[in-house]
């Protein structure tokens, strides 16, 4: 019997945003529907958001951003992770986006862009679609995300 690897995500917050209570909510949430939860606080730097994806190796980087700081920021994320080889991470970013940003987001390589009043379920249901329920991991414990 071969058992499934959770979907690992992690939730940021980059920049000077010192809100972090919707952050929170959602990773206590995907927590809770059976998500591994990396959660990184405040202030933290596109590098060092880009570094902690790939030392966690995550499957979902999520970065909420209320600063209005959000087309530069995600930018700087999604060119470190080209630049160290993780440029297929899927990328989600919530927070208060406003929509004519959604699409220039979506352009620049996001997967998906949350709003506020967006349910756990649906940013759940929205990550299990994306990666999958979860994939086999092998007898070392490792998932093997090949043999999905």
């Amino acid at each position: 019997m071969r058992q499934e690897r959770k979907i690992r995500v992690l939730i940021a917050k980059p920049g000077l945003d010192g809100h972090s209570r919707g952050a929170k909510v959602v990773a206590y949430g995907l927590r809770d529907a059976g998500f591994e939860v990396i959660y990184t606080g405040l202030h933290q730097s596109p590098l060092q958001i880009v570094n902690t994806a790939i030392q966690e190796d995550v499957d979902v980087v999520g970065l909420s951003i209320l600063s209005g700081a959000h087309l530069n920021l995600t930018q700087r994320v999604l060119q470190g992770l080209k630049e160290k080889g993780a440029g297929d991470k899927t990328v989600i970013v919530g927070g208060t986006i406003p929509q004519a940003d959604m699409a220039k987001l979506k352009g620049m390589g996001v997967t998906e862009v949350f709003t506020s009043g967006t349910s756990i379920r649906q940013i759940s249901q929205f990550i299990r679609d994306k990666i999958g329920a979860g994939w086999p991991v092998s007898s070392e414990g490792k998932g093997d995300r090949d043999e999905r």
